[in-house]
């Protein structure tokens, strides 16, 4: 049936040329290789001929905060806060299926939208960074309003927000969905010393290509590979930069000469221990050092010396000439310090329903919500379907009946032509797709261009674009 579901969906990619587009009051309730080479999906190559523009929806208005929708009769406004993976696809689904009914307006202030998935690749030498990156307009989706500001604050009690520039927006329903951000001084040294002294990271679009040139240029010596404290934007990638690496050292014959270090806060390699024991097993094979509980606080990038706390509370420096570092990351302030969020800094949501726990009008998903589940782009692509249905269902007065289960996905790169494809759900628990057919506990080629060559399609011409539903495909779970 997994097997079906994929040819049924990469079928559709290549060949379909339309589809049809057809679509809320209650407050205070307590309640984001360049070769084709899979062999069973030749037609990739095609996919972007074969969109037309009217399905992937390119015309969006951009207008200023005086001449978006008021109050009607009609209409109900929607105002989405976040032009991400989230923002984008909740309004593009909600605009495909309730268009007659609702305004959606889209608050970002960007001009451009990345693919951040394809950063691995980008830093790993097969993807070209311009391949992870287009223009706003070009993804904010058909028939929604953009107001390119940024939120200063929430006033869920009145139905408003603001704008930085001091605008007033009201809303009927608001979606909470602006990302979290990199905070490059969570690591006493690291905004002085990234990009130079061999400190590099792909968690940034001006930075990701740099790590690929690092890497290539590597002959000799100690690369240390860090994850830091905290929740991340995919999990998993931290470790998919080494992996990519070690792979490039062990294909140049320069192996022997590098030393590889992963060093991370947690115990284990990877949470769930269905693909936690294969990482471990491929750490050892490969002659990995494992830092286990040691967390980066300072790089000294001149001396190319790195200090971690351990778990008991000690610091030890580690010398390097390679350094790759994951910022800790954290929720927007305007998020951190709104009535919206939690005590740690995340839009409190039911983790079932994705609505606000305490403003019944208010549905929140994507990174910047406090799920406990890791941040991923899958993660969004299953979350999207629960928050478009649940806020029709609010609209029209009926119970909230669609239910997230926590699935989240992290294509864990382990070397070219080699991933691990580890889905799971709440409580660490295995949910996978393809398990009647493979055994996604160990690196598959498949996999691999799955991530390489069919992931990034999906993303910007269905994704994004309202018509992906994750692992569902393209079949709504949810009316």
């Amino acid at each position: 049936m997994a097997f079906k579901r994929l040819i049924i969906a990469a079928t559709a990619i290549a060949g379909t040329s339309s589809i049809g587009f057809t679509m809320m009051k209650d407050k205070n309730q307590t309640n984001d290789t360049k070769q084709n080479t899979l062999g069973f999906l030749p037609f990739l190559a095609k996919t972007q001929s074969a969109l037309s523009p009217n399905l992937l929806g390119l015309n969006s208005t951009l207008l200023d905060a005086e001449s978006l929708p008021q109050k009607s009769a009609r209409k109900t406004r929607v105002v989405v806060v976040g032009g991400g993976t989230a923002g984008v696809t909740v309004a593009s689904q909600l605009l495909r299926q309730a268009s007659e009914t609702i305004d959606v307006t889209i608050i970002e202030p960007n001009d451009e939208h990345y693919y951040q998935p394809g950063w691995t690749l980008v830093g790993s030498g097969v993807l070209d960074r311009e391949e992870t990156v287009r223009p706003m307009k070009d993804i904010i989706p058909e028939k929604a309003n953009w107001l390119q500001k940024s939120v200063a604050t929430f006033s869920p009690d009145q139905n408003f927000v603001t704008t930085a520039e001091g605008d007033k927006l009201e809303y009927d329903y608001l979606v909470v969905a602006p990302g979290i951000v990199l905070n490059w001084d969570g690591v006493k040294g690291l905004s002085e010393t990234i990009g130079k002294n061999g400190v590099v990271s792909i968690y940034a679009f001006d930075q990701c290509q740099a790590v690929w040139k690092e890497i290539k240029n590597f002959k000799k010596g100690t690369a240390i590979f860090t994850q830091p404290k905290g929740a991340i934007k995919c999990g998993g990638a931290p470790q998919k930069i080494m992996w990519m690496a070690e792979d490039h050292f062990r294909r140049t014959k320069i192996r022997k000469d590098v030393c590889v270090k992963f060093a991370t806060p947690l115990n284990v390699m990877f949470p769930v221990a269905r693909y936690g024991g294969t990482l471990e097993q491929l750490r050892q094979k490969r002659d990995v050092d494992g830092l286990f509980q040691h967390a980066l606080i300072e790089v000294r990038g001149a001396e190319k010396e790195a200090v971690f706390e351990k778990a008991d509370g000690s610091t030890v420096v580690h010398k390097f000439d390679l350094l790759h570092v994951v910022p800790p990351m954290q929720a927007p302030a305007f998020i951190r310090n709104s009535p919206l969020a939690d005590a740690t800094g995340y839009v409190e949501v039911d983790k079932e329903t994705l609505r606000h726990t305490r403003f019944s009008n208010i549905f929140g998903l994507g990174d910047a919500s406090n799920l406990p589940t890791s941040k991923t782009a899958a993660a969004i692509s299953s979350q999207a379907p629960v928050v478009v249905s649940n806020l029709k269902s609010s609209i029209a007065g009926k119970p909230l009946n669609a239910k997230y289960d926590g699935y989240t996905s992290c294509p864990l790169l382990t070397g070219k032509n080699e991933l691990i494809l580890a889905e799971f759900k709440y409580g660490l628990e295995p949910s996978e797709t393809f398990s009647s057919l493979f055994d996604q506990s160990k690196p598959s080629a498949l996999f691999y261009h799955m991530k390489v060559e069919f992931f990034p399609r999906v993303y910007w011409h269905c994704f994004v674009k309202g018509i992906w539903y994750g692992p569902a495909g393209f079949l709504k779970p949810f009316d």
